[in-house]
């Protein structure tokens, strides 16, 4: 479906691509946080354990630009485009 010339379902899917490379990126940090901290490297250990939560974040916030995406086509006032 389009939404003032905006496909909602491709735009929806590229969110979901963007959250699993994230996913993918988070679980190397959460490796490396660990490998640091088990070497004794407490600095970046700290370091490595906050870029892992600013990924927790970002994956939040792309959770609910997924929900708003919803209603704001719902919203729209432009005209909508539907394949049958």
């Amino acid at each position: 479906m389009c939404t003032n010339g905006v496909n909602v379902t491709q735009f929806d899917q590229m969110i979901e691509q963007i959250c699993d490379h994230i996913k993918l990126e988070r679980r190397w940090t959460h490796k490396l946080a660990h490998q640091a901290e088990d070497a004794g490297f407490e600095s970046a250990h700290r370091k490595m354990h906050e870029a892992q939560a600013m990924l927790d974040e970002a994956l939040a916030m792309l959770d609910e630009a997924k929900d708003l995406l919803e209603e704001d086509a719902e919203a729209a006032s432009g005209v909508k485009v539907s394949l049958v």
